[in-house]
């Protein structure tokens, strides 16, 4: 008798852990800058995408690349959270790096060559390595024209992502592509809704000569780099609509239309 109890008992104990594996959750962890910052970018309105949004965790931070992120230990709590990933059926890791990396940010910048490319292949690695699933994401484009055609200077960093997507054989989210195409199509009027403030009427097409960005959020004012809630609200979509494109058994993971 004691016997059959014991059997019964780990038969339970197997069957309920079958279940538990089955009904695990999928996780998602943010990592970039301030395009995917809380208050200044798209990642929080992408984590209210997620089912349970309890699990998609947003440790973007404004003014940080791919170099700094690392530098300043934010990667270290990535790497932490990756080592409990038992409790999930899987984690990926976005990662979006490039508007920091460019040239002229002191303490930031990468160097487009030596540096930028091996950054994102480590990060890629070292997720894999503790069992998740990276996701290279390549940069959102800033929002200005210049007579009727948007600039793109974050082209260069977006190829890069793209060949080490296919260097590691990682999913690639194409956000640059996709924002810079759907930007261009709105024009620079309707681009400039999607900023964080109301575009004042004496506003530059382009920045002032000299300005250095100091690291950190973006500040509360109007600028076409950073979003506000309808800019959060339209990236985030595109960015769950690449998931669903890209990574088919994530798909699942999002609210129905009527819920978002």
């Amino acid at each position: 008798m004691k016997t059959l109890i014991t059997s019964l008992a780990a038969a339970t104990i197997l069957l309920a852990g079958g279940v538990h594996a089955a009904d695990k959750p999928v996780r998602f962890i943010l990592v970039g800058d301030s395009t995917m910052a809380s208050n200044s970018g798209y990642g929080d309105a992408f984590c209210a995408r997620v089912n349970r949004a309890n699990t998609c965790i947003n440790l973007a931070k404004g003014g940080r690349s791919s170099g700094s992120f690392r530098a300043e230990g934010r990667w270290d709590e990535v790497e932490g959270l990756l080592r409990g990933s038992a409790a999930y059926r899987a984690t990926y890791v976005l990662i979006q790096f490039g508007h920091n990396d460019q040239p002229g940010k002191p303490g930031r910048s990468t160097d487009l060559k030596t540096e930028f490319p091996v950054n994102m292949a480590r990060y890629a690695q070292e997720v894999k390595a503790l069992g998740g699933v990276p996701v290279l994401v390549t940069p959102l484009t800033r929002r200005t024209f210049k007579d009727g055609v948007l600039e793109n200077n974050l082209g260069p960093w977006a190829d890069v992502i793209r060949a080490t997507a296919t260097a590691q054989k990682v999913p690639l989210l194409d956000l640059n592509a996709d924002s810079y195409a759907a930007v261009q199509a709105m024009g620079q009027d309707e681009a400039d809704t999607l900023a964080m403030a109301p575009r004042p009427a004496d506003y530059g097409v382009a920045p002032a000569a000299g300005k250095v960005e100091v690291a950190g959020a973006a500040k509360t004012a109007f600028d076409r780099t950073h979003v506000g809630a309808k800019g959060a609200a339209y990236f985030s979509r595109m960015v769950m609509e690449e998931i669903k494109r890209t990574i088919p058994e994530a798909a699942g993971q999002f609210k129905p239309e009527s819920e978002q």
